[in-house]
């Protein structure tokens, strides 16, 4: 009798372990990144004189940054990293980069142009926009990226190192730290920063 209990107790389990296994397997394969919020509207021209826009993003995952070319202090770093996603995620259509120029009396269509093949850019939905300075830095305080102009400082301006992460629904989206609180912006001049990105960009373009 304790012999038909154990096998009838086992029976259950293996039929609950095989109705339950789906549903974490399918918990998993769910992004759970948070959602910041829809990414603000833009319209700028790239390196290749080509008018782009937030739509010219529609069904991709991509990065935005706000740089200039001329910086000799924190943007270098951010172009390499930059550069190892494009590497990680090359020859993925659904992957792109929007890199917004801070100093565009400077960086014309004709410098970006020059400075994109410089830095090896070979992703096609990798652009290096320019456009009007007073439209690029309130497009930046939409996104509550800081940018400013400080003959002061190293190159004449400021901005942060952070990079905004955008879903193919042109949602901001980030990871969740240690005490729960969403990061909102990866630090694009560190390791950590570039290994949370391959992960989470990874996460984004299955969904």
């Amino acid at each position: 009798m304790k012999d038909k209990s154990y096998i009838w107790i086992s029976f259950i389990v293996l039929i609950f372990g095989i109705w339950a296994v789906p549903k974490i397997i399918k918990k998993f394969e769910k992004s759970d990144l948070h959602v910041v919020g829809t990414a603000p509207k833009f319209e700028l021209v790239d390196q290749n004189n080509k008018t782009i826009n937030n739509v010219s993003y529609e069904g991709k995952v991509y990065l935005v940054e706000f740089f200039f070319a001329n910086c000799p202090t924190i943007c270098p770093i951010m172009n390499m990293n930059m550069l190892k996603l494009q590497d990680t995620f090359y020859g993925n259509m659904k992957f792109g980069i929007a890199s917004i120029t801070i100093d565009p009396t400077r960086d014309t269509v004709e410098a970006l142009k020059v400075h994109a093949d410089e830095l090896g850019v070979k992703n096609p939905y990798w652009h290096m926009m320019t456009g009007d300075a007073t439209y690029i830095y309130d497009l930046a305080k939409k996104f509550n990226l800081y940018t400013g102009v400080n003959p002061d400082a190293p190159g004449g301006f400021e901005h942060s190192g952070l990079f905004a992460l955008v879903d193919k629904n042109g949602q901001i989206r980030c990871r969740i730290d240690e005490h729960g609180n969403p990061i909102i912006y990866y630090d694009g001049t560190t390791d950590e920063g570039v290994e949370w990105l391959k992960q989470d960009i990874k996460l984004l373009l299955e969904e």
